[in-house]
């Protein structure tokens, strides 16, 4: 069964385009699905799907003779006459392979699919050989509103910033947000039936990332010291990112630590989020906050209080909507979230009428007009706020 994912149709619109498509992501984020949906795409019967975990089909593009690989495409069943479209999945397996992609896709009528599983590759593999040949789309784990699509949960598409807290929607969907809270948003994951099948895959997927991904591409020898950073920086989720003290806790110089970190982001487990300001300088002088990808990646990792993995669920939602930094104050005062540097979000597991008079006092001071309190739980006696279940 196909389940709908919000970047699907750029993904087919792009299918007319002669460009390269390519789709990368996290491991088991569920590129291949999509891959393979968009070859059914169309009326053409001129199509390929192409597994290059299979050792044969990793020999197809070991040819240093780029048209015998045509030769043997057509033995599979391409008509080299008519317009082609090939999926190419798990392309970071073969590292030689975009010298032959560009060769087909200069040569012939080929409309190339191609999947991989980390950016740090991808990007670096064909920012020369493939620049303005390819076009690069990026998935990550379910947002809220795909999960619920997943749980074949029927919910309307609002304008969030907008909502105030509806008790009757929080009491239909809050069961299925505390999921998505503690298990995220990989698809096998959310389509498991039980909580232990959850933890299973997920810790699968971590063992998966440190022991192929990182030993596959990354020029990190000592495994042990790059889980322990993750599990480190999985511990601060929602913090401001201190190199020194990581690298001395870590026992690891402060450029390891930067250089891992700066893999970690590339590949998809983490990101960053830098500060909101109008100086330049003064964004560069600022730590940058963490969050990890996914929650139940996260939560395998870590054992965190409430407030620091509903503000990292939060990052994840609001992720899809648009850019997101922070705003700080010296003093320490801080806002979470700051969406397209117009709209500030501030999460409060329990928000109240305090919390959106302070919100308002820093809004004024960032200088911006549009502020949010987003809620876990509901408040007594207050509703001006957004429920985090409705960010979708």
């Amino acid at each position: 069964m196909f389940y709908f994912r919000k970047i699907y149709p750029e993904l087919k619109k792009h299918l007319d385009s002669r460009q390269i498509t390519v789709i990368t992501g996290m491991r088991r984020s569920g590129k291949t699905t999509l891959a393979e949906h968009l070859l059914l795409e169309g009326d053409s019967g001129n199509k390929l799907y192409i597994d290059l975990q299979r050792l044969d089909n990793q020999e197809l593009f070991s040819h240093k003779n780029y048209d015998n690989i045509m030769l043997e495409l057509g033995r599979r069943g391409l008509d080299g006459k008519k317009k082609m479209f090939v999926a190419l999945d798990e392309i970071q397996l073969i590292p030689e392979i975009a010298g032959a992609i560009k060769y087909l896709y200069d040569h012939y009528n080929i409309k190339f699919i191609i999947t991989g599983s980390s950016s740090y590759y991808l990007k670096n593999l064909f920012s020369e050989s493939l620049a303005g040949r390819k076009k690069i789309f990026e998935l990550f784990p379910l947002d809220f509103g795909e999960f619920l699509v997943f749980k074949n949960i029927a919910f309307k598409e609002e304008n969030f910033f907008e909502l105030e807290f509806s008790n009757a929607e929080y009491e239909r969907l809050r069961v299925y947000y505390e999921e998505y809270l503690e298990f995220g948003g990989f698809p096998e994951v959310v389509l498991s039936e039980t909580d232990e099948e959850k933890k299973d895959l997920l810790k699968d997927i971590i063992s998966s990332y440190v022991n192929i991904d990182i030993k596959s591409l990354a020029d990190f020898r000592k495994g042990k010291n790059v889980y322990n950073l993750i599990k480190m920086l999985a511990v601060r989720a929602g913090s401001r990112v201190d190199y020194a003290k990581l690298s001395r806790l870590a026992g690891i110089s402060r450029q390891t630590v930067t250089s891992y970190i700066d893999f970690f982001e590339k590949t998809y487990l983490l990101r960053r989020a830098p500060v909101f300001t109008a100086s330049p300088d003064r964004e560069i002088v600022k730590a940058q906050k963490l969050y990890f990808s996914d929650n139940g990646i996260l939560n395998v990792l870590a054992d965190l209080s409430g407030g620091a993995k509903f503000e990292n669920a939060l990052f994840c939602q609001l992720r899809h909507k648009g850019e997101i930094r922070y705003y700080s104050l010296k003093s320490g005062r801080e806002i979470d979230f700051v969406l397209d540097g117009k709209m500030e979000l501030e999460a409060k597991e329990t928000p109240a009428e305090k919390d959106k008079n302070e919100l308002s006092v820093l809004s004024q001071i960032a200088g911006l007009k549009k502020f949010r309190l987003i809620g876990r739980y509901p408040s007594p006696g207050f509703k001006d706020y957004i429920w985090g279940g409705d960010v979708k």
